[in-house]
Order: structure tokens, then C-alpha cells, then sequence
């Protein structure tokens, strides 16, 4: 089993940047990649990126490709860079964990979220 916490989210202006940390603890925690995903008010959680063990391996979403960036200070500690944030942007940020896929059904460990609020 993995643990994670997110850490990060706020209340910012549209165009503005932020970054999410995602810190994972537990028996298994070095075994992962981790994913990323969101959920806006109303709407299915959808994919934004994931990163592996090896940190060179990353993958995002159309919607956030060449705005949003991950890296790894090591396989514990995950950020998730975000610039040019647009409202749209807004969502509760998840990391996750067991999975390397787009699929969030096919993650095994959650995190509890963190608000991103991006205003216009």
C-alpha cells in the first residue's frame, strides 16, 4: 500500500503559476509511478500526467501539454509545475498511485486532493 498527501493548491489568478506536491510514504511507495489527475465541479476526474520511477518518462494530457510540467525529487516526493493556468484549470488535483495509465479506475491509491481555483 502506498500513501499519499497532496500539498499546494490555492486560489490564483488566471495566467498565474502554481505548483502541487504529491508526497508518497508506505511499504510499496518506491514500486510506483505516479499519476495525476483532476476533477472539476460536475465533471468525470480526467488525466493530466504521470511521471515514473524513472523520472525522464513523463506523460500529460492534450489540455495541459507544454503548461504543465512534473518532476521527481526522488521516488517520494512528486511536484506537478503548473504556468499559464487558465480557469478551466480549476479542479481538485489528485495524485495517485499503481498504475501507469490515463485510466483513474486503474489507480490503486489516492490522495485526498488539493483546490485549485484559478480566477478570471
Amino acid at each position: 500500500q502506498v500513501q499519499l498527501v497532496e500539498a499546494g493548491g490555492a486560489l490564483v489568478q488566471a495566467g498565474g503559476s502554481l505548483t502541487l506536491s504529491c508526497a508518497a510514504s508506505g511499504r510499496s511507495a518506491s514500486t510506483y509511478a505516479i499519476g495525476w489527475f483532476r476533477q472539476a465541479p460536475g465533471k468525470e476526474r480526467e488525466f493530466v500526467g504521470n511521471i515514473w520511477r524513472d523520472p525522464t518518462t513523463t506523460y500529460y494530457a492534450d489540455a495541459v501539454k507544454g503548461r504543465f510540467s512534473l518532476s521527481r525529487d526522488n521516488v517520494y516526493m512528486v511536484h506537478l509545475q503548473m504556468n499559464s493556468l487558465k480557469p478551466e484549470d480549476t479542479a481538485v488535483y489528485y495524485c495517485a498511485a499503481g498504475a501507469t495509465t490515463t485510466y483513474p479506475d486503474d489507480y490503486v491509491s489516492w490522495g485526498q486532493g488539493t483546490e485549485v481555483t484559478v480566477s478570471s
